[in-house]
C-alpha cells in the first residue's frame, strides 16, 4: 500500500510540475474575450504578448522590455510566486524520488525515506500555495481590471478573460497540493 501510495504522489506531483512550468513559460495568462468578430487572437502572458491572426494563422510576439523594467504588480507577483512554486516543486521532486522505496538509496534505512517523502511532502505544500496564490492572484486582478471597465461603461476594443496558463498554474498548484497531503498525511 505505501508503495502504492508513493507511486500515485510522485506521478501526481511530476504532472504536476510540469503543468506549473508550462504555466510559467507559457504566453497565454490572458485572452480576449470581445463577442465581436474578431480578426485576431490575443494573448498576454508573464513574458510576452501574442497576436495570431485567424485568417492565415500568423503569430506575432512582442517581448516585455526587460525582466528588470517597471511592469504591473500582478505580473511581477506572478512571475515571482510561480518561479519560486516550481523551484520547490522541482526539489520535492527530487527529494521524494530519493525517498521512494522502489529506489536503491538508502535502503537499509527506511526511515530516512519516510522522512525524506514526508519533507517532500511539506516543500509540494509550500510551493502549491505559492504557485495557487500566484494564479489566482492573476486571475483576480484580470477580473477586477475587467469589472473596472466594465462598471465604468470603458470599451477599449477588446476585453480580456483568463487564458488557459492561467488555469493550467490553478491546476499544477492544486495537483501539487493533493500530492502533498497523500505525502504527509496518508503516508504511514
Amino acid at each position: 500500500m505505501s508503495a502504492a501510495l508513493q507511486m500515485t504522489a510522485f506521478g501526481l506531483a511530476l504532472l504536476s510540475t510540469l503543468f506549473l512550468l508550462l504555466a510559467t513559460c507559457t504566453d497565454c495568462w490572458m485572452v480576449n474575450a470581445d463577442d465581436s468578430l474578431e480578426v485576431s487572437h490575443k494573448c498576454r502572458g508573464l513574458w510576452r504578448e501574442c497576436v495570431t491572426n485567424m485568417q492565415d494563422g500568423v503569430r506575432t510576439c512582442d517581448q516585455y522590455d526587460s525582466i528588470l523594467a517597471d511592469h504591473p504588480v500582478k505580473i511581477v507577483v506572478t512571475r515571482t510566486l510561480l518561479i519560486t512554486a516550481d523551484l520547490l516543486a522541482g526539489l520535492a521532486l527530487g527529494t521524494l524520488l530519493l525517498g521512494l522505496d522502489c529506489i536503491k538509496f538508502l535502503k537499509e534505512d527506511p526511515r530516512v525515506k519516510l522522512k525524506m517523502c514526508y519533507g517532500a511532502g511539506i516543500i509540494l505544500g509550500i510551493g502549491s500555495i505559492l504557485g495557487l496564490v500566484g494564479s489566482v492572484w492573476y486571475a483576480v486582478d484580470v477580473y477586477v481590471e475587467r469589472a473596472t471597465l466594465v462598471s465604468r461603461n470603458i470599451f477599449l476594443g477588446v476585453h480580456y478573460d483568463f487564458g488557459w496558463s492561467c488555469w493550467l498554474g490553478m491546476a499544477g498548484a492544486t495537483g501539487c497540493s493533493v500530492a502533498s497531503v497523500l505525502l504527509t498525511c496518508c503516508l504511514h
